[in-house]
């Protein structure tokens, strides 16, 4: 069973101040998760997270993340200007898009960015998009590009990011050559190299050959084009345990291995030094992340039914990934009595649910639920289907105060954009 930063009387204490449904971080967890990680990693001079900011895109976070130094890995211009809000800009900015809009490009030039493109045809679209941004041909020089690697067949992926070959991310081995040597050309001195082939991945050996298959990459740009790469970005991926059976990543165990591959394919081969950045998102927050709600109606029909007041405009993974999320109920941990549930929401689609046929203590009206790991694609990816609305986001602090990050939506927010004078 899982243990909870939080009690039956907490939580009862917070939802009398902020009605339930609601997300809640715990801050100490994440400190000390993130202390772990630079730790783990220290070995590496320049070692740098930038922490995926679609992954909980909160600037509370964001600043508590940038007491490590954490930089903000931005994939869309509203998380470049949060990235901004929270004092990161320059290369504390790794920003990585696909399709992206000419104003984004812009406005992370701006911004000072690494700017790493997702197709050989963005290079060209970049340099139109700031052409009119002032003396740009001479400032090329000064500013950090990347490409984004897609290895195809050459790597497997995941249920959820999909095989490499049919994703539609990154450049190809020979766009890639191509895609440095016409930069270099253009005038530009400063390189990295990227890449990003898995989601929620829970063998550490996955991500060391990740590192290896990058380290061999650069070396072969260098003999190819000239080109030397100041950082590999490894891309994010790390999972976390969703399911009691699942295993955590040994987080010490994939720096030693990547120590251990930087070893012999960099050092010993003369070739570098060469920073590694990480783009992390899930793996620092989600396990501290719970989405609190009560059960507002049984129904006993085909199935016994537990209807919460939140539902997958709270937590979309369920729904989406037929993923599973441990559920506890406060003050019932010891229960012997149990029975099964479909745990579920109130919108109109019958997908959703937080759980399916779950085993729970016997469940009445009014209990607190708590949904687990639920800090990562939890309320970054809600939506207002049915008219339901955005809950507030809460994090808990280290003394065990408690205070609000953002407010639930209201039904005016729900209709600003909306103009009823036309009508």
């Amino acid at each position: 069973m899982r243990t909870l930063p939080f009690d039956k009387e907490k939580l009862e204490e917070i939802a009398a101040k902020w009605p339930t449904p609601f997300h809640v971080y715990d801050a100490a967890a994440i400190r000390k998760n993130a202390r772990r990680l630079k730790k783990a990693f220290a070995w590496n001079e320049g070692f740098r997270e930038y922490f995926a900011v679609k992954a909980a895109p909160n600037p509370h976070l964001m600043k508590l993340l940038k007491e490590f130094s954490f930089g903000s890995d931005c994939s869309s211009m509203a998380e470049l200007e949060l990235a901004e809000r929270v004092g990161n800009t320059g290369e504390d900015i790794m920003f990585t898009s696909n399709d992206t809009p000419a104003e984004e490009f812009q406005r992370a030039w701006e911004l000072g960015a690494i700017i790493n493109f997702d197709d050989i045809t963005h290079w060209n679209y970049f340099r139109a998009a700031i052409s009119g941004m002032g003396d740009t041909a001479d400032r090329l020089g000064e500013r950090v590009f990347c490409c984004r690697y897609n290895p195809g067949p050459l790597k497997g992926g995941n249920s959820i990011i999909g095989k490499p070959e049919e994703a539609k991310y990154g450049f190809t081995r020979e766009q890639l050559f191509e895609a440095y040597a016409t930069m270099k050309e253009a005038g530009v001195k400063r390189f990295g190299l990227h890449t990003m082939v898995a989601s929620n991945e829970l063998n550490h050996e996955y991500i060391i050959d990740t590192a290896k298959m990058l380290f061999a990459l650069a070396q072969e740009i260098r003999e190819k084009t000239g080109v030397s790469v100041e950082f590999v970005n490894i891309g994010g991926g790390i999972g976390i345990p969703y399911k009691p059976t699942d295993k955590a990543m040994d987080i010490e165990a994939v720096g030693e291995g990547i120590r251990a591959a930087y070893e012999e394919q960099i050092k010993a081969a003369g070739f570098g030094p060469v920073k590694l950045y990480m783009e992390c998102g899930r793996s620092i927050t989600g396990p501290y992340g719970y989405l609190v709600s009560r059960v507002r109606h049984l129904k006993n029909t085909y199935r016994l039914y537990a209807g919460l007041d939140a539902c997958m405009s709270n937590l979309m993974r369920p729904a989406l990934y037929g993923a599973y999320h441990e559920i506890v109920v406060p003050g019932k941990e010891s229960s012997g009595e149990t029975s099964v549930y479909d745990v579920t929401g109130s919108l109109c689609e019958n997908n959703d649910k937080f759980a399916v046929q779950r085993v729970l203590p016997v469940l009445e009206r009014g209990d607190l639920v708590v949904i687990c790991d639920a800090g990562a694609h939890g309320h970054a990816m809600g939506f207002q289907y049915n008219g339901k609305l955005r809950s507030a986001e809460l994090l808990l602090e280290e003394d065990g105060s408690v205070r609000e990050i953002r407010r639930a939506e209201t039904l005016d927010d729900y209709f600003a954009t909306l103009d009823f004078s036309t009508l």
